[in-house]
């Protein structure tokens, strides 16, 4: 079958140059929501997933689901402690970090809504667990005193946290001495300081989590079976990007379900408008498409010819749609993650996978809004064609 050549196609899309820019503006628009609302999602996973160590585990009450809701007692953590396989440091110190994990309410730099912030106890050693976590201002809190470290994101988007100032919170005040730089992980988005401090603070006799390193990849089933047969522990052991992946699920999935929801719904507009707009330019074209029939291109070329137009429309608004988009990755936002009710900072983040996703999103609004037309022109009759004219 002779096929009509793509220069005709694109004579065509330029000389219909406004009504081609209205309609692939309508559907950049639809397939800029569809991008960013994938960003989103990814965005709120990488950041939790950068937070959690690859040779890390973390321990907490079985069912907990999130730190702020575990507990880990004294006499539990100190067995945790003689466990077999965990690694230890440079100065022969075990690398194990009990944690207490608390929530404070701060208000926000302009606005002043309050707002959940996760203020966690740790220590010398829990910063050695965290290579990707370095002081950007100001130094790390001394232990034993009620001194405190902001992350980036704490920093910036509260009042009263940033470095030098005093914050008061548990009934004490405590005194920012330097700002973390996490490397876009979670704890940009937490406060930090001295574990026994907090606890005490907090008037808590339990920690949170326990958060130890493993001296080999294989540990991690001996260190899973021991708390696991011991009676004296009710407690589970995850690897510490699977917890944070987990983390993420929630809020990535109800984000990612809702935009494609409102995705979908504009994406009706845009596929009525892409319709209409070859609805037009079959009518302009009757008395060209009975001559391109009587010189002897057939049904097919003809459909394919029309629906060609469609999706190199749908291309062009897949093109300036994901421009857009990609433009949101210069952007911080933060939200409320579902699993610990404390505030997330994080950055859209844009992949091949989610480009490759908005492109075939914009490709299949176009077939739907342009097959229609196409066989409409495909189906008329040369003789009528030649009457239109």
């Amino acid at each position: 079958m002779k096929g009509l050549p793509l220069a005709y196609i694109l004579r065509n899309l330029w000389v219909r140059r406004v009504t081609t820019l209205l309609t692939a503006l309508g559907m950049a628009l639809v397939v800029y929501v569809f991008a960013t609302v994938l960003m989103m999602s990814e965005g709120i996973r990488a950041t939790l997933v950068a937070t959690g160590q690859a040779d890390n585990v973390i321990i907490l009450r079985k069912g907990a689901g999130a730190e702020i809701n575990s507990a880990v007692g004294r006499d539990q953590a100190g067995t945790i402690e003689t466990l077999p396989g965990i690694a230890s440091d440079a100065l022969g110190r075990t690398m194990v970090s009990r944690e207490p994990v608390v929530l404070i309410n701060l208000p926000k730099r302009g606005s002043g809504k309050p707002s959940n912030v996760t203020v966690r106890g740790t220590s010398a050693v829990g910063g050695e667990l965290r290579p990707q976590v370095r002081i950007g201002e100001g130094r790390m809190f001394r232990p034993g005193t009620s001194e405190i470290v902001a992350g980036s994101a704490v920093a910036a988007g509260f009042q009263g946290v940033g470095l030098g100032q005093t914050l008061r919170f548990a009934g004490r005040d405590w005194l920012v001495v330097g700002v973390l730089d996490a490397g876009r992980s979670g704890f940009d988005s937490e406060i930090w300081g001295d574990g026994e401090q907090m606890l005490q603070a907090f008037r808590r006799n339990a920690y949170s989590t326990v958060v130890l390193r493993l001296a080999d990849a294989e540990g991690f089933e001996h260190i899973r079976k021991a708390l696991e047969e011991d009676p004296r522990l009710s407690l589970e052991a995850k690897p510490e990007r699977v917890f944070y992946a987990e983390q993420s699920e929630a809020l990535a999935t109800f984000i990612r379900l809702l935009g494609t929801a409102l995705a979908v719904i504009f994406s009706i507009g845009a596929v009525v408008g892409a319709m209409i707009t070859m609805f037009a330019a079959v009518a302009a074209r009757t008395a060209e498409i009975g001559t391109l029939r009587a010189l002897g291109f057939r049904r097919g070329a003809v459909l394919l010819a029309f629906l060609g137009e469609s999706l190199l429309l749908a291309a062009l608004g897949g093109v300036l749609g994901l421009a857009g988009a990609s433009a949101m990755q210069a952007v911080d936002i933060s939200t409320t993650n579902f699993q610990t009710f404390a505030e997330l900072a994080f950055r859209f983040v844009l992949t091949p996978s989610i480009a490759l996703q908005s492109m075939a999103f914009a490709l299949a609004m176009g077939v739907v809004g342009g097959f229609v037309p196409a066989w409409r022109a495909a189906r008329l009759e040369i003789a009528e064609c030649l009457r239109a004219a």
